[in-house]
């Protein structure tokens, strides 16, 4: 059996998976990211805890964990080094402390990686051997498959498309810079970029729904009030989907890859979103690679990172033992 864990902005997501990494049960729990890394771990923990017992299972029957931290980590001590989707997380022992805790391996990665793995093996992926992979939630995360290998860098960031710089003057991120695309395109991004435009005096029946509050305002409500044919909610949808098709089309044109999936709850926006996106891809990447690259949406869910912990954690145990 092997458990892989996906660690969003929002959500702790354990999956219990069996050898064959077939999907056997799950919980989720809320991360509380505005708090402190104590209490996050302490989510995850109880979190994989309940999965046991509601399973009627013994850690000590479990061969592996995996976890998907987003930010930027030292993959071979298990360290998160650094989230920006957290408050108060720096330099957090995530593989000490589960090991402590469960005495079984622990292997860490880059959450969007380990979407790609579960994407790449048992999704929309299956059989390509030049990939991307996007995802779309508290912020945004990418993860790169070249020539059949997962790109990992010097110090295994390659592939961080939520920072390439958009605006040399734009909003700050927590990365130390400013104008990042994930800033932009994300939930967060999207809530934003409305909160400005009303600010600036554009009408919209969010007023209405939210009885004048924009921090209320959700990218699902925007969604809504888009097909209620808010002038408002459909601007912001075009730029924020023009906006993605310039950070794609700078990625095709760096990593040539055949197919870029797209995910997390962002999608759901569907052709709202990726109509422009779409369009500012054709208009801008090359034109050879961009014939060649296929833009299509995941299609494991939120179960993506879950699954892709797992094989993630799988293929670290196998390699560590083939190497002892």
């Amino acid at each position: 059996m092997f458990i892989g864990i996906d660690l969003g902005g929002t959500n702790i997501k354990v999956g219990l998976f069996d050898d064959q990494l077939q999907h056997v049960d799950e919980l989720w729990r809320a991360t509380q990211s505005e708090l402190n890394s104590a209490t996050v771990i302490s989510n995850m923990i109880a979190t994989v805890q309940d999965l046991l017992v509601q399973n009627q299972i013994q850690a000590s029957t479990i061969q592996a964990i995996g976890i998907g931290v987003p930010g930027l980590l030292d993959i071979d001590a298990g360290v998160s080094k650094f989230s920006p989707n957290f408050m108060n997380w720096q330099d957090v022992p995530i593989k000490e402390i589960f090991e402590n805790q469960f005495h079984v391996p622990v292997f860490i990665d880059n959450d969007v990686r380990v979407n790609l793995y579960g994407e790449w093996q048992f999704g929309a992926g299956v059989g390509q051997q030049n990939l991307l992979m996007v995802t779309l939630g508290t912020g945004l995360g990418s993860g790169v498959v070249m020539d059949g290998r997962v790109l990992y860098g010097a110090t295994a960031s390659a592939g961080e498309l939520g920072h390439m710089n958009m605006y040399r003057h734009g909003r700050p991120c927590a990365c130390g810079s400013t104008g990042c695309l994930g800033r932009y395109v994300s939930a967060r991004g999207i809530v934003k970029t409305a909160q400005e435009k009303l600010a600036s005096g554009t009408t919209s029946i969010l007023t209405d729904w939210t009885h004048d509050d924009p921090s209320k305002i959700t990218a699902k409500m925007l969604s809504q009030a888009d097909e209620q044919h808010d002038q408002l909610a459909h601007t912001v949808w075009q730029e924020t989907g023009a906006l993605l098709g310039y950070g794609l089309a700078n990625a095709i044109n760096l990593y040539n890859p055949a197919m870029i999936i797209i995910g997390g709850g962002v999608a759901n926006a569907g052709e709202r979103l990726f109509t422009p996106t779409k369009q500012v891809v054709q208009a801008h990447g090359l034109k050879i690679a961009v014939a060649a690259c296929q833009i299509v949406t995941a299609k494991l869910g939120d179960r993506a990172g879950m699954v892709g912990a797992a094989i993630m954690a799988q293929r670290r145990k196998l390699k560590n033992s083939n190497t002892v």
